[in-house]
């Protein structure tokens, strides 16, 4: 858990990190500053391959985030580090496929523990099996299919910010004890 001087942190996980990965970093970093959480949470993404590293974000993902005002000229896609499963705080996985990844390359089970299904905090699939919250690779298919990621993303974003502001309470709470 993040320390008094240090942020939290959160990564996006998805496959080559061009698509869904950098759309829920850039939407949840959005989020979290518009609800005041700006410098205390940081947000960043990579993906499972290196297939992609070193390339911005797909220009459909880049459409669909400037319409919701979204920059994401800056984006360079690039690969899982084993050194951030102790560096984060939450790690979400985009589909099933990264979440099973992620989970068997964990070095224990507090890493194991920090890795989350993204969609697991949209209420309204939450219960639902880990096949059913998986959010599919838009990359193969047209415009809407990153407008539905969009969607997907968005849906789960509040469930996010509810799950990091209980967490910084509960660090708060720890901290006081142990003074």
């Amino acid at each position: 858990m993040n320390s008094p001087s240090s942020p939290y942190r959160i990564i996006a996980v998805c496959t080559g990190n061009i698509c869904r990965s950098p759309m829920a970093e850039l939407m949840l970093a959005a989020a979290l500053a518009a609800d005041g959480l700006d410098g205390v949470v940081e947000v960043d993404s990579a993906g499972t391959t290196g297939y992609e590293a070193g390339r911005p974000i797909d220009p459909r993902a880049a459409r669909r985030l400037t319409a919701t005002r979204l920059a994401s000229d800056r984006h360079i896609a690039r690969e899982w580090r084993a050194d951030w499963f102790r560096e984060r705080d939450l790690i979400l996985a985009l589909d099933v496929d990264h979440y099973a990844w992620l989970r068997e390359s964990a070095p224990d089970q507090e890493s194991m523990d920090k890795v989350r299904m993204l969609r697991s905090f949209d209420p309204a699939i939450a219960a639902r099996d880990l096949l059913d919250q998986g959010i599919e690779d838009p990359w193969y298919g047209g415009q809407s299919d990153f407008d539905a990621v969009w969607h997907q993303i968005n849906a789960a974003v509040p469930g996010i910010i509810r799950h990091v502001r209980a967490a910084l309470r509960e660090s708060r709470q720890l901290q006081r004890q142990q003074h």
